[in-house]
């Protein structure tokens, strides 16, 4: 069991790891390993999370756990990418790395974060309600394999 997390920047190391987890979560977003190049060289901000076991050292010899991509898109910040693997799930891990982004969002005064989400995927929409989230619109048929609508949600960042 997971007691810890250590977040931190995503590196060209960790772009393997980032990729099997994105295999086993085919409800994500599925990049080419170009995409996750271009986080690592600094085009997007990217964060993964090591597992720490009870000792505190990493589980696994420092497995990734999770990531996160996002990218400043005005005075907002936009989740564009955003995994835990499926084994870790419900441990703290997505939390702790959605309020590393979330902290990111502040430090350049960014109103609020946004993302979408297949909507079906109603262990997403309920993490992101209990991050005060909430639904502001839907993209009709935005997903493909399956063909699915994507919905738009925002959390507020002043004053939080």
């Amino acid at each position: 069991m997971t007691s810890a997390v250590i977040i931190r920047g995503l590196s060209a190391d960790d772009l393997e790891a980032v990729l099997a987890i994105q295999g086993l979560c085919p409800e994500i977003a599925q990049w080419s390993l170009w995409d996750y190049e271009r986080v690592a060289r600094g085009e997007m901000a990217g964060w993964v999370a090591d597992a720490l076991g009870e000792e505190g050292v990493p589980s696994g010899g420092g497995r990734v756990a999770g990531f996160l991509v996002g990218r400043r898109i005005a005075d907002d910040l936009e989740i564009l990418n955003f995994a835990v693997h499926p084994g870790l799930r419900r441990l703290g891990i997505g939390g702790a790395l959605l309020d590393e982004a979330m902290r990111w969002g502040r430090s350049f005064n960014a109103e609020a974060a946004l993302l979408e989400v297949r909507a079906s995927n109603f262990a997403a929409l309920a993490f992101y309600e209990r991050n005060n989230f909430h639904l502001v619109g839907k993209r009709p048929k935005y997903y493909a394999s399956p063909e699915e609508d994507a919905l738009l949600l925002i959390a507020g960042l002043k004053g939080s």
